[in-house]
Formats: structure tokens, sequence, C-alpha cells
């Protein structure tokens, strides 16, 4: 029979360790006397690694279930908001100045009356020369003209756009290890030096060396690449993605802005370069970036003359740091007792942000099935599915960015381009998005990370041909009339929506006009007090 679980020990801190830490401790009642108790030990001397700098538009619901005021997440975490990802020259390489470039927007398309999908119509003309994401959503003319997605009167955690954000990375750590605490998790600073295992194979106590034998009943591992739970005790196998993403280098860079006023990018923006791609991340302080390379392809001295290339002067002086990528995930997340959530389970590059909407659906999978009486084996089958699907779904979908590009001007395109290297799974949507755009059908599974559309954006942004049958779409009329509506509704929204840089002074000045989602953490920091 299985044991009941009323502590849970999370090994690892960080954004990965403190976001499930907090999450769960609202979700599982823990400052309640008959709530779930919660632990986090970490080491004070790991640094966190700071490549992706951005989230999902799920990271709100995250905000909003732990009972963050988005004022207070957005100071706490030294946020910006991100409307999307902005690629450049990632269909062709520039050439006499010119460069190619396109967004892949939060925003959902629009779609005609009853639902009808709007790609057909524009792979047919039907919205003449522009872009397919300026032709079904507003957000790129907004995002041009450097505006944030909603008012500083609109609701928390809601406006006219959908957002996301980008962050500190160190911050928010912080930001959620004080969310954390404040709902009732209880802190250890400390070094695990032995995990100690059962005869059953389960994890019997962890050894540390500050507070001697710690147990629990369920291990959670966030003790990022080195795995010391998931991998070095319990055995869980890493898969190795690099014959599919080829990168496994980063150089980053924080670099400053040139004056105190200068405009914060209210996208992402990614750069193709000859063997990676560069970011480029806008927050109210300073600019996030860095170069994405793989080491099969080019030299750490070339990829570093790549970035100072791109950062220009704002980089003279400032050393970039090295980062070495593992890109997979593990054969199985949890295994008895123990649950890898974070770069313990798996690492994708950071192209589409993917890293911290890993950690949400780990935690909120965790919360929602928690066999908290019973049926942890079950359980355990469930979330290493879940958790597999969610990963190589997420695999293809990075992939899809460069096994489209027409790029010839390095091996690293070219080789992307080998159908060796993508998966079958994805050959296979290739093939029929031949001959129409994605659809809903194409992606049942519901631990998808990206959408039909999602798809669509990247396929139509890169220029892939898709051969449309007239006769199968007769609503000619009515597309050039809800795109020409698309374009008048995109200006509109581009002249009356805030500055981005106005609207986060006074987000970080005085806060939103709205009153918080609720009072989930005054109350649980009165609790504590109590």
């Amino acid at each position: 029979m299985d044991k009941s679980i009323d502590h849970i020990l999370i090994v690892g801190g960080g954004t990965a360790g403190w976001m499930t830490a907090a999450y769960l401790a609202r979700r599982l009642g823990t400052i309640r006397p008959d709530g779930v108790r919660i632990s986090l030990i970490e080491s004070s001397e790991i640094g966190i690694i700071g490549v992706g700098e951005g989230t999902f538009p799920t990271i709100q619901n995250t905000m909003r279930t732990i009972g963050v005021d988005e004022a207070q997440f957005m100071r706490g975490a030294g946020a910006a908001f991100k409307q999307g990802i902005e690629f450049v020259d990632w269909r062709t390489a520039p050439k006499d100045g010119i460069h190619s470039r396109y967004y892949h927007p939060f925003a959902q398309p629009r779609l005609l009356n009853g639902g009808l999908d709007l790609a057909p119509y524009w792979l047919m003309g039907g919205a003449g020369d522009i872009p397919f994401s300026d032709a079904v959503t507003l957000q790129d003319k907004v995002c041009d003209a450097g505006r944030g997605p909603k008012r500083i009167d609109d609701p928390q955690y809601g406006g006219p756009m959908a957002y996301a954000y980008h962050f500190d990375a160190g911050k928010l750590a912080n930001l959620l290890r004080d969310v954390g605490k404040a709902t009732g998790v209880k802190h250890l600073l400390g070094n695990v030096t032995t995990v100690n295992k059962a005869e059953d194979g389960s994890i019997a106590s962890i050894t540390t060396a500050e507070h001697g034998d710690l147990t629990a009943d369920l291990y959670i591992d966030c003790t990022g690449f080195a795995g010391a739970l998931i991998g070095k005790a319990m055995g869980s196998e890493w898969i190795d993605k690099g014959d599919t993403l080829f990168v496994d280098r980063a150089l980053a860079l924080q670099v400053p802005y040139d004056r105190p006023d200068a405009p914060v990018a209210t996208a992402t923006i990614s750069t193709a370069h000859e063997a990676g791609w560069t970011w480029d991340i806008g927050l109210p302080d300073r600019r996030g970036t860095g170069y994405v390379f793989s080491s099969r392809h080019t030299t750490e001295d070339r990829a570093e003359e790549i970035l100072r290339r791109y950062v220009g002067k704002a980089g003279d002086g400032l050393t970039p740091r090295l980062l070495k990528l593992k890109v997979g995930h593990r054969q199985a997340h949890w295994i008895k007792n123990c649950v890898a959530v974070g770069l313990s389970g798996g690492f994708l590059e950071p192209l589409e942000s993917t890293g911290i909407v890993l950690i949400e659906a780990a935690a909120y999978m965790l919360a929602r099935n928690l066999p908290r009486q019973g049926g942890l084996e079950a359980a355990a089958r469930q979330f290493n599915q879940a958790m597999t699907d969610r990963y190589l779904r997420a695999i293809d979908f990075i992939k899809l960015h460069y096994c489209i590009s027409q790029r010839t001007d390095n091996a690293f395109w070219t080789d992307n381009r080998d159908p060796a290297s993508i998966p079958e799974s994805l050959q296979d949507h290739l093939a029929m998005w031949k001959h129409r755009p994605p659809n809903v059908f194409d992606f049942p599974n519901l631990h998808e990370s990206f959408k039909y559309f999602n798809y669509q954006y990247i396929l139509y942004g890169m220029g892939y041909p898709t051969t449309i049958d007239p006769a199968a779409h007769v609503h000619v009329d009515l597309a050039r009339a809800d795109f020409a509506r698309v374009q008048e509704a995109g200006k509109r929204a581009a002249s009356s929506l805030p500055d981005h840089r106005a609207l986060l002074n006074e987000v970080h000045a005085r806060g939103f006009s709205s009153k918080a989602p609720d009072q989930a953490m005054a109350e649980a920091a009165e609790t504590v007090r109590r």
C-alpha cells in the first residue's frame, strides 16, 4: 500500500525550485494545519543560469495563483513586457543591407465569422503583400511602434494585447523565494552530501553537511544539470537531443542602455547568424543579450566576435559569460518518490523560452494530481508520459525554425535541413503542410506547449510554400474585408496604447490602478506571523 504524502522536500533553489515550492504551497494548503508540508534546501554557493530571461503568457496564471500582485512581480523580477519574438535574418541571410524579419506574436490570429481560419485566404493572396502575423493580429504594429500591451488602469494580468514578460533571472528567483516562505515553505541553506536509498530503491533520506539527515515522502530534484537525485541517485538516463538541436554553447552579455530613457523592446529580438542566433531582451535597466551557437560549426572566439559585432559599443569593456548547454531530457522524470523539475529534468535551447513553461507545467501537474493518499506509481507513469510528450513536441517546434530556413552561408544551416536531423513527426507535418495550413487536428495532445497557430506564424514568416485549393475556400471577399479591418484596428492600437518605457516607469513607480488579484499573500503572511 502506498505511503501518504505529507511532506515534500525540494532540493535546489533558483527559479525551478522556488516556483515549484511557491506554487505547490499555495495549491496544497501548506499554511493550513492539514496541508502538505514543503521544505526547500539550497546551496548558497550555486549561481543561477540566466540564459532564457523570457516567459509564455502562462506565467500570468502562475503568478495569479500564488497570489502575487502584478506590479509586485514586475518590480521584484525587474520585468518588462514581452509580446512575442521578432525573428531577424532567419528566413535568408542578410544581403546588401536587406534583412528578412517576421514576428511570432502571442496573440491568437483573428478568425472569420464562424471560426474559419484566415491562413488559407492569406496564402491565396487575400491580404496582398502584408506579412502573415501582421495580416491576422494587431500585435506587429503595436510592437513596431514600441507600445506596451496594456494601460495602467487595465485589470491586473490582463489587457488588450496578449503578453508575457522579460525578467532578471536572479531577481525572479529571489522574489519567488520570498513568496514561498510567506506561504509556509521551510527554507534551509545547506549542501547535500549523500542521497540514501531504501531497500525498494526509493529515497530514504538525504544527508546534508549542515542539517544532518533530512527525510520526506516526496523529493523534488531542482539541482539543475547536475541531476543529483534523479540522475546520479535514481539512475534516470539523459537522452541527448544534440543530433536534432545543434546549439550547445551560449555567450551571455548584459549591456547598458545608452541613455536612461532609451526605448525598451517589447518583443524578444532573435537574430540568426552563421552558426546560431543572438537574443536581445529589453529590461527596464539593461538589455540581456547573448549568442547561442553550435561548437561543431564555429569556435568560441568567432562566437564572441559575432556577439560583439551585434551589441556594438555597448559591450566595450564587458566580458561575456560562456555557458555550456546540455540539450535533451530525462528518460524518466519521476522514479519512485523522486521527481525532476527544471534543468534536472531537461533543457531545450532558449529560442522559444520553453524553460519556464516546462517548470510551470510540471508544478501544475504535481499540484493537481499529487497522489497524497496513494497511487504513486500510476501518477509517476502519467507524469512521465506527459513531460516526455511536452519535450518532444517542443523539440519539433524549435527544430521547425531551423529546418525550413533558406540560409546557405554556413554548414550549420544546411545540416539543419538534413532529413536525418528532423524528427519523423515533424517531417510528417511538413509533408501535410505543403497542401494545407496547420490546424487543431494536428495537435490533439493536451500536453502541447504550442498550438497550430504558433506553427503558422513560423511557417509563413519563413516563407514555407503551401498550395491552397481555391475551390475549397469560397469566402474570399469576407476574408479581404477582415484583413482590412485588422489593419485599421492595428493602427488604432498602436496609436492608443502607451509607450512601453513610459508604461514601465509608471508600473515600477506606482503600480497598476486596479486591485491585486486577491489578498492571498497578505493572508499568508499574517498566518505565518501568528
